[in-house]
């Protein structure tokens, strides 16, 4: 059928008998070939078949070949219908637009068939007719040839947007473009030899024009940014300055979104973008993601978004870009991500200026220019117990995440559990070295001794973590579990899973929730901690070597602070 239908257009083209009903109006006008036949009775038959679901069907004559045809359409309007009949399926993926040119013989719209109507049954089965032979390998040789130049760099053009050539447009039909030739071919369900036909340069070249009218690709040069790159503008509109990013928002309804990236930096600002831009909602954890020296690429995806984001440093500047859009526009962005990897590039020596638009650097820090930020279920405390980045906190906030960080990016395994008392012990799956780590103490505190609680108090809200003053009440708990003790201090959820430390430095336990359901709820202003005991019997059974501090004296506020500050984490639970 693919044959049939690419002969028709062949033949067409080498008629060159006038058109009296379309001629005048061959530039004003285009029609969608779908489908073509030898015999006019089949053609008739099939478009009848089309007719129930489409108003505009015709079938015209051209030498001996009968086109089933969609339209007349505006010509900018007709490569937008044919890229969504195709993409839905609705039209075969070989149907090209044409103007009309070399139809011998208009006929008048056709009627969709009826049940009673007798040709009903020709359209119940799909005709099957002998196809006729393509062009020969000689013959589609000697076309070639008398291809201008413009007219190879316009296949090379047309086969690097389907994604089958990626070297340089220069109109030489070299070993590369022969083999891009030969996967195109292969791909469409044709012979790969590497020579295209008349009729298969024709359809390559045809959805090329009529994917670009669709998209309405433009080359933007944003002096500002410093970046040049071919935009789908028909989808995507300029909104907005907003430093690190130029922000094109969706257009029509499109559900896609492009921000340009530039700012000022090397591979350090490269990795700090790389790292700040999975924090975002647009950004889903899961997915390929590659950092090197001087360029970085992420690749993610989620049931509800998907995203491609790549920057480069160069020249002490960061560009890049990040793309959005819906998965269910999958096929739509198979072929708009090519134009835009392909295309893009730094130009001249300027990035963006931070300061071109005042902003507040609560925003700056809050929502990352207009962006928002993926926000973890929970986010809590808990403290280094060695130097090799192991975290001890509460097993309440890391009981039911799909992902546990240490901080907001270092991704963490529960490794050991005392269900008991209600610690969990994390591993980081990346190599920390903290600042400070635990050392824990050799005695209990005695009933009414000073304690200090380390501890995000508000989350995620503050950059470093609060000290907060009480007593140690007692070596118990409401509901009897050993190795559990009282706390007089105002500590908050935020808190949970810190350090407890007296006033040398030394950790005395790891500040806990009341386990839900308790049968004694907890005064008001009080707290419980499993002791350092408790905590260093799970560190051991875990293989770990736990640090011990038998200093009595009493450190400086400013003293304990660091120790606290240097020990101390966020704790994030994160849900998919």
């Amino acid at each position: 059928m693919r044959i049939l239908r690419l002969l028709m257009a062949v033949a067409m083209a080498l008629v060159t008998t006038a058109v009296s009903s379309t001629g005048a109006n061959a530039q004003e006008r285009a029609w969608l070939q779908i489908e073509s036949y030898p015999a006019e009775d089949t053609a008739r038959a099939r478009a009848a078949a089309y007719a129930e679901e489409f108003p505009n069907v015709q079938v015209f004559q051209g030498g001996n070949w009968h086109a089933i045809v969609l339209g007349p359409y505006a010509p900018e309007e007709a490569a937008g219908v044919l890229s969504d009949l195709r993409r839905a399926g609705r039209v075969p993926g070989d149907a090209f637009i044409t103007d009309g040119a070399a139809f011998v013989d208009v006929g008048a719209m056709v009627e969709p068939l009826t049940a009673e109507d007798p040709a009903a049954e020709v359209v119940a089965v799909e005709p099957t007719p002998t196809e006729a032979p393509d062009e020969t390998l000689s013959e589609a040789r000697a076309s070639e040839a008398e291809l201008t130049k413009d007219d190879r760099m316009a296949l090379q053009e047309a086969l690097k947007w389907n994604g089958f050539y990626t070297s340089t447009i220069d109109g030489a039909f070299g070993k590369g473009t022969r083999n891009s030739m030969a996967a195109w071919q292969e791909a469409n369900g044709y012979e790969p030899t590497g020579v295209l036909t008349t009729l298969q340069r024709a359809t390559l070249t045809a959805n090329h024009s009529a994917d670009l009218a669709e998209f309405g690709f433009e080359t933007i040069t944003e002096p500002e940014a410093g970046i040049e790159i071919t935009l789908p503008m028909a989808l995507v509109q300029f909104d907005h300055y907003e430093p690190p990013f130029v922000h094109y928002a969706e257009k029509n309804g499109s559900g896609l979104r492009i921000m340009l990236i530039s700012e000022p930096g090397g591979s350090e600002a490269l990795a700090g973008l790389y790292d700040i831009l999975q924090t975002l909602e647009v950004v889903p954890a899961t997915g390929q993601r590659s950092l090197k020296d001087k360029s970085f690429s992420i690749e993610a995806a989620s049931d509800s978004v998907q995203s491609l984001a790549y920057a480069q440093t160069k020249d002490g500047l960061v560009k890049g870009y990040l793309v959005v859009w819906n998965p269910a526009d999958a096929e739509r962005m198979a072929r708009i991500l090519p134009a835009l990897q392909t295309s893009f590039r730094a130009v001249g020596s300027k990035a963006l200026d931070p300061g071109m638009v005042p902003m507040e650097a609560s925003a700056r820090a809050g929502m990352l220019a207009g962006l928002e930020l993926r926000q973890p279920k929970l986010v809590a405390s808990g403290f280094f117990v060695d130097d090799k980045g192991h975290v001890a906190t509460a097993l309440a906030t890391v009981a039911t995440c799909t992902k546990v960080t240490i901080g907001a990016e270092t991704e963490a395994t529960v490794i050991a559990q005392d269900d008991a008392r209600g610690i969990a012990l994390l591993a980081p799956k990346a190599a920390l070295s903290p600042l400070a780590f635990a050392a824990l103490t050799t005695a209990s505190p005695r009933p009414g001794a000073d304690v200090a609680v380390s501890g995000y108090s508000f989350g995620a809200q503050l950059p470093a973590p609060v000290l907060t003053f009480g007593s140690f009440d007692a070596a118990t708990s409401p509901d009897g579990t050993a190795g559990m003790g009282l706390l007089t201090a105002p500590v908050m959820a935020g808190d949970m899973g810190g350090p407890v430390l007296d006033m040398a430095g030394a950790v005395v336990g790891i500040v806990l929730p009341a386990a839900s359901g308790a049968a004694k709820v907890l005064p008001q202003g009080a707290a419980q901690a499993a002791d350092a005991a408790s905590l260093s019997t799970l560190l051991q059974g875990a293989g770990l070597v736990t640090a011990t501090n038998g200093n009595t004296t009493a450190l400086s506020p400013d003293a304990l602070n660091a120790a606290a500050e240097g020990m101390t984490v966020q704790v994030s639970c994160w849900e998919d």
